[in-house]
């Protein structure tokens, strides 16, 4: 018997076994709190309610199985609740990263077809000028859901699943300056949710707290997989180390998922925490963007007294590909020595297969096959076939596999900057430094920052006779991209050195800014 995987799988469980649990709790402060309810919290029979009537609400518009749903939102109940009124249903999610600029959106909403556009309360006014056939404001009830069917609202028609269908559409940024929309199905989610709650030991015991953004790789899944096993999830809009330690102390957090900066975050606002910090020997906090230092895993481990998980993976693979989680044969280990082996990407997750490219063309270059990674690029079939042509994913990384089966991520190939957990195309930061004037050659470049993991640098050579400030060309990039693509810091040079052929060797120009360090990526 062959049963598809479908999103709906996850609420339809999580509705019939713990209908009366608290399922989210949404901000205090939320600028539409979760259906007009003042606790701010659903149950999990109210957001599974509330799922339908989106759902019934696109059939009234005649919004039609295949059809993309764009949402621009912080985190929320409502677009946790669109993962199963949208992509349960039928139809594709869109969920689009909210700190980019309203041109980076509206390609976004344009590129993937959108219908309708979702937008959070607080980027309306920022966002005005995107549009679609069908645009709403989260918080607007009567637009947004059908009418209760004890309200006379109609039930939403029935949709029979189909795993390889398109579930949500997650777009990047890659190699080019504009970014690629990865088809994520029913299978891939399925399979990397289950597969992360098994390897991370989720139970029904657990409380989630969505540290991470929701739109970024569909909250690596969580919010399936934490639906499906009645996990309480706590909502948090905008990361505060402080205010993420008071959540874990008021909700009895026990898991997050997060980018090496909130751990710095937290690690801060912990220096000034009053009495014992909260979670202590009960958190779990898994990280991945970049690997932190091994210093800043014994921290996490030494002074908050949390687990410290790391996985490794891309939107692209949903994103599950590696895990490494402390084992039994490291427990007599010393906190440095356990760090060391901690700040690996970790070993396949079930399901997955992984082999290194060790051609001349792709030395090195991480490769893998499983079930969660993506079906194509939306609209782009050439950078499908660069991907997946030759019937491995091919993630642009280059590591060593050890004999152990643990994978260490040590350069990465694809001209792509992972800071703060964010994926910035070199490409599209060197685009709008050369749209200045004064700019006559541009390389940008990851360098390390014990922050942000990587942070942009910008070498730029300016114009025969051109003036400019560092602070002048930051300031021109934020105006014309999201403000965490514009470099951190720029050197102006006289040359950069290139091939015979004219080609920039960006590997030689990282080199100074990476010496002394095993790997080339943080």
């Amino acid at each position: 018997m062959i049963v598809p995987f479908s999103v709906s799988d996850f609420i339809d469980r999580a509705v019939q076994v713990y209908g009366e649990r608290v399922g989210a709790v949404d901000e205090p402060t939320q600028p539409a709190p979760a259906l007009g309810n003042e606790r701010g919290e659903l149950t999990y029979a109210e957001i599974g309610a509330l799922a339908r009537r989106q759902a019934a609400k696109l059939d009234e518009l005649g919004i039609g199985v295949g059809d993309r749903v764009a949402v621009v939102s912080h985190n929320s109940s409502r677009l946790l609740t669109s993962f199963f009124g949208v992509s349960g249903s039928g139809r594709v999610l869109v969920p689009v990263n909210f700190r980019l600029r309203p041109d980076e959106v509206r390609y976004i909403v344009e590129h993937s077809g959108a219908r309708v556009l979702i937008v959070d309360p607080e980027l309306d006014e920022e966002l005005k000028d995107v549009t679609a056939e069908h645009r709403f404001v989260i918080g607007d009830d009567d637009n947004l859901y059908a009418a209760p069917p004890e309200e006379g609202g109609a039930e939403p028609q029935a949709w029979e699943p189909d795993e390889n269908a398109t579930a949500c559409i997650n777009y990047t940024s890659g190699t080019t300056a504009r970014p690629k929309g990865v088809q994520i199905t029913h299978r891939n989610i399925w399979v990397n949710a289950v597969t992360f709650a098994m390897h991370a030991a989720v139970t029904d015991r657990d409380v989630y707290l969505h540290t991470l953004p929701m739109f970024h790789a569909n909250g690596w899944g969580m919010p399936f997989a934490m639906t499906g096993l009645g996990v309480k999830q706590v909502v948090i809009r905008k990361i505060d180390g402080a205010e993420i330690l008071r959540r874990v102390q008021e909700h009895g957090i026990t898991v997050m998922c997060a980018a090496p900066a909130v751990a710095a975050a937290v690690l801060d606002a912990a220096q000034d925490w009053e009495g014992e910090i909260p979670g202590r020997d009960k958190v779990r906090i898994i990280m991945a963007g970049a690997p932190p230092p091994t210093k800043t895993v014994v921290r996490v481990q030494e002074e908050l007294g949390w687990e410290f998980i790391q996985i490794y993976g891309l939107t692209e693979t949903s994103p599950l590909l590696t895990i490494n989680r402390g084992r039994a044969e490291w427990d007599d280990l010393s906190p440095d020595e356990r760090a060391q082996k901690l700040v690996r990407a970790g070993a396949p997750a079930l399901g997955v297969r992984l082999r290194t490219d060790d051609s001349p063309e792709g030395a090195g270059e991480v490769l893998a096959q499983s079930n969660v990674v993506l079906a194509g690029y939306w609209e782009q079939p050439e950078e499908t076939e660069k991907a997946l042509g030759d019937g491995w994913f091919h993630t642009g990384d280059g590591g060593v596999i050890g004999d152990d089966g643990y994978l260490t991520i040590q350069d990465r190939k694809k001209d792509v900057i992972i800071t703060g957990g964010e994926n910035v195309s070199s490409i599209e930061v060197e685009d709008v430094l050369f749209s200045h004037p004064a700019v006559a050659e541009v390389a940008v470049i990851g360098v390390p920052s014990e922050k942000w993991g990587e942070t942009i640098k910008a070498l730029v050579v300016l114009a025969e006779g051109s003036e400019v400030t560092e602070a002048e060309l930051i300031a021109w990039c934020k105006d014309k991209a999201a403000g965490y693509k514009a470099p951190t810091s720029i050197e102006f040079r006289e040359v950069l050195a290139r091939t015979a052929t004219g080609k920039l060797q960006k590997f030689k120009l990282r080199a100074e800014y990476w010496k002394d360090r095993d790997r080339q990526v943080n």
